[in-house]
């Protein structure tokens, strides 16, 4: 076998399990455990950190390196790399798009003409919607994720609804994205409870920490509580309805950034929702096509009073001719 075949197939084995001892990869490979050794020592000089140690519970395991050095992807890899880059590059992230875009070309340069296909087919077929709304720093999402990921303490600024500033301390849970906003869920040490805050409105006070033990998260989980809580903050009118359809169809035709579906006896659910006005709201809501009575705000239950008058005199004909 040649030399840099055998270097692609240990690299994979390597990137395929978290450890190995000599003797499995030479037997993977066909060949001696000195040859291994040689082998790993090549991956070193090609910035591939491989950690060996020696003893009968030696063996070699491929750790983080200061740089990034080339990676092996399979065929799935690759195609969702790309899908995933392409989607960045129109996302809500801000600052990555032309990072993304430059990535996009070198992998799509190297990707051969199947998976070129399969790729150019997804996003010929795909039809994003976009967002509209406020995009994040990419810096202070990674600060959030990673003191998520570390469980340490986060200090932030936030802007809340109406402007006004609070300096604010909390043990980051998790990152949520709905497809229109990013929010952390985390619990509030000065409210004591569990809070959701808006990425975009949130300004990090470097360094994090100290570190805490995670809590168990809130009620449902982090997307659930995400969801419920965001009505009051994302939505000028957030609104509860009663739809009489059965909760899985629903389900199934609802986006989770629609809002939460909860189910309400047979054949009925209850939706928690919202809108910017509330002639966008009652618009979408008669849209979904199913008999449905308002909970919640009364403000549009007037609304549709009036809306519903307003179509019924639409709907009689004219006992004369209209005039211009």
């Amino acid at each position: 076998m040649q030399t840099s075949v055998r270097l692609f197939r240990l690299l994979s084995l390597l990137l395929g399990r978290r450890d190995w001892s000599g003797a499995d990869l030479a037997g993977r490979l066909g060949v001696t455990t000195r040859t291994v050794r040689n082998d790993v020592e090549r991956l070193r000089t090609l910035g591939y950190q491989v950690r060996s140690t020696t003893g009968t519970a030696g063996g070699y395991r491929l750790v983080a390196g200061a740089a990034l050095p080339p990676l092996l992807l399979d065929d799935d890899e690759a195609v969702a790399v790309a899908v995933g880059l392409r989607a960045a590059a129109a996302g809500t992230v801000t600052g990555i798009e032309e990072t993304s875009l430059r990535a996009l070309a070198k992998l799509e340069q190297m990707l051969p003409a199947r998976l070129r296909r399969r790729v150019d087919g997804l996003r010929a077929a795909t039809i994003s919607v976009t967002a509209g709304g406020p995009t994040v720093d990419a810096d202070v999402l990674t600060t959030i994720a990673g003191a998520a990921r570390d469980h340490e303490i986060l200090r932030f600024d936030y802007v809340n609804h109406d402007g006004q500033s609070t300096i604010r301390r909390v043990e980051p849970h998790r990152v949520v994205y709905t497809g229109r906003r990013w929010y952390l869920v985390a619990w509030d040490t000065d409210r004591g409870d569990w809070r959701t805050f808006r990425a975009d409105r949130i300004r990090p006070r470097l360094p994090t920490g100290p570190r805490f033990p995670p809590r168990e998260p809130p009620e449902g989980g982090a997307v659930r509580h995400v969801v419920r809580g965001a009505g009051s903050q994302a939505w000028r009118y957030p609104a509860t309805v009663r739809l009489a359809a059965p909760h899985a169809a629903m389900a199934e035709r609802l986006p989770p950034a629609a809002g939460l579906l909860e189910p309400d006896g047979d054949g009925g659910c209850l939706f928690h929702t919202g809108g910017d006005s509330l002639h966008d709201l009652a618009g979408f809501l008669g849209s979904l096509d199913v008999p449905f009575t308002v909970l919640d705000p009364p403000e549009l239950r007037a609304h549709l009073r009036t809306l519903a008058t307003r179509y019924e005199q639409a709907a009689t004909a004219p006992t004369a001719p209209l005039t211009p």
